[in-house]
């Protein structure tokens, strides 16, 4: 059975962000993720986690001037230093919550960036993620995103329909980079709503690559809202990373289209949105 990972920027945002733990455990999650937490101490985190025997299955690398625009530094020529300062924090606050995996966010580089200077620094910065991250046993992942859509109005801060401009923005990129880059430690993180907008071929590129897949994360199409609504099939996708033996966790990054637990109807098979 799929591991389901509640993603609290997006879930539950009917209460403060503090209290969606509670609310992920009582609908029936046993992980969470969430892109951004450094504006809490990680101890407060941790503490509630412990408190509500959750998992942390991710978090990100710190994401730059979010106002401003940018959504991580990982392929930002000249802000290797902040990208570094970011992995050290990241890995600071992944290990006092216990969290398995940090994404090492690309970022949307200007137009009038060399691309061979972005794909030079966003090689070296992954390498050193990488590195970084596994000498405190956690993993470092990468993430396609699409390039084709912003952000959500009216929703909350870190919740996007995708990144116009993102630097890494297919799957073969993905396994480019981290062939390159030749850490063990650097692994694929597939978001299926992502993948559907930008190359489609779900089932075959998730058979192909599931050795190499660290996290998966889901939500319908069009619409970014429960993966019950849209296009995707998502029982057979379900079915099919249990037949691959994935172990990984499954991230509910999806807008609710109206009330959180009133969309939980998708998951009650796999014992979630029932109090």
């Amino acid at each position: 059975m799929p591991r389901f990972a509640a993603n609290l920027h997006y879930l539950f945002n009917e209460v403060p962000f503090l209290d969606r733990f509670a609310a992920a455990a009582r609908a029936g999650f046993r992980g969470v993720e969430f892109q951004v937490p450094y504006q809490w101490p990680a101890a407060e985190l941790a503490s509630l986690l412990s408190e509500y025997r959750l998992e942390l299955a991710l978090i990100d690398t710190p994401q730059g001037n979010w106002d401003a625009g940018e959504r991580g530094l990982a392929a930002l020529p000249g802000r290797e230093d902040e990208f570094r300062a970011g992995v050290e924090l990241a890995a600071d606050y992944a290990q006092a919550m216990q969290c398995g995996a940090v994404h090492l966010i690309a970022g949307i580089v200007p137009p009038e960036t060399d691309p061979e200077a972005a794909k030079a620094t966003y090689l070296k910065n992954l390498a050193h993620g990488a590195q970084v991250l596994g000498k405190r046993g956690i993993a470092a992942v990468i993430e396609p995103i699409n390039p084709l859509q912003g952000d959500i109005d009216g929703g909350e801060t870190y919740t996007t329909y995708g990144m116009r401009g993102f630097y890494l923005t297919r799957t073969e990129q993905a396994l480019r980079a981290i062939e390159a880059v030749g850490d063990h430690n650097l692994h694929l993180h597939l978001d299926v709503y992502h993948m559907q907008l930008t190359e489609g071929h779900l089932a075959d590129t998730i058979t192909r690559n599931i050795r190499r897949i660290k996290h998966l994360q889901i939500a319908g199409v069009p619409g970014r809202n429960e993966p019950s609504r849209g296009e995707i099939n998502y029982p057979y996708l379900f079915d099919l990373i249990d037949r691959l033996e994935f172990s990984g966790w499954v991230g509910c990054e999806y807008r609710p289209f109206g009330e959180t637990m009133a969309g939980l109807g998708w998951a009650a098979a796999y014992g979630i949105g029932r109090p």
